[in-house]
């Protein structure tokens, strides 16, 4: 952990905040700020609290978490318009739920005609403890979205309207997805309290993933 690395990754989280903004908006000079992020000293309290203030995080999280392990992980932090799209979903609990939900909605994508489909997914939070427990099994809901003009037969659709979320990009989120994929969540997370964003779960998906070799974390916001 480090407190100098912490720093400037939440500097980094501020679009456009120089070690001078800092400096001046805690009434330091920039040779401070920047003894700070390289671990040659640590602030006061008072400009501890501060930090906090203004970060939105812990003492705790500052000074002991490491905050930074994760930021070279990912780019393109970003707040992003999502235009209105027509979907159709299919929700699994099982041992492996993720290839299960993507496989059926892959399926009915090929079935009608769409051999590439654009896709995404989401946790699916209805599996009881004796099947997570007992049987290591989660649940996952994976979405196929519709081309335009395209309404499949037999199967039911949902739309969503256009909405803004913020969105990160995962280079490599399979090399080691248990650790990169929530960490893509946790730093969205950072971003949106550092920039005044309120998640939002009414009349939108709340939260998804994009599928392929690289991928999209996306978090909806008011």
């Amino acid at each position: 952990m480090s407190f100098g690395k912490n720093l400037q990754y939440l500097r980094g989280l501020r679009r456009g905040m120089t070690q001078e903004t800092l400096a001046e908006r805690l009434d330091v000079s920039r040779q401070t700020v920047s003894k700070w992020e390289l671990d040659a000293a640590q602030p006061d309290i008072n400009k501890a609290i501060e930090l906090c203030g203004l970060f939105n995080c812990s003492l705790d999280a500052l000074f002991r978490e490491d905050m930074a392990a994760y930021a070279d992980a990912y780019t393109d932090l970003r707040v992003e318009v999502v235009p209105a799209f027509r979907y159709v979903k299919y929700a699994v609990i099982s041992a492996d739920p993720e290839s299960d939900a993507i496989g059926r909605v892959t399926e009915y994508a090929r079935q009608n005609g769409v051999e590439r489909p654009r896709v995404i997914g989401w946790d699916f939070p209805f599996a009881s403890q004796e099947q997570v427990n007992v049987f290591g099994m989660h649940g996952y809901e994976a979405a196929w979205i519709l081309p335009e003009g395209l309404t499949p037969p037999g199967l039911d659709v949902s739309s969503q309207p256009e909405h803004r979320y913020a969105a990160i990009h995962i280079p490599e989120p399979f090399a080691n997805p248990f650790v990169s994929i929530p960490n893509a969540y946790k730093a969205l997370d950072s971003y949106m309290r550092l920039s005044g964003l309120e998640h939002t779960e009414r009349g939108v998906i709340p939260c998804f993933e994009t599928d392929g070799e690289s991928m999209d974390v996306y978090i909806a916001c008011e």
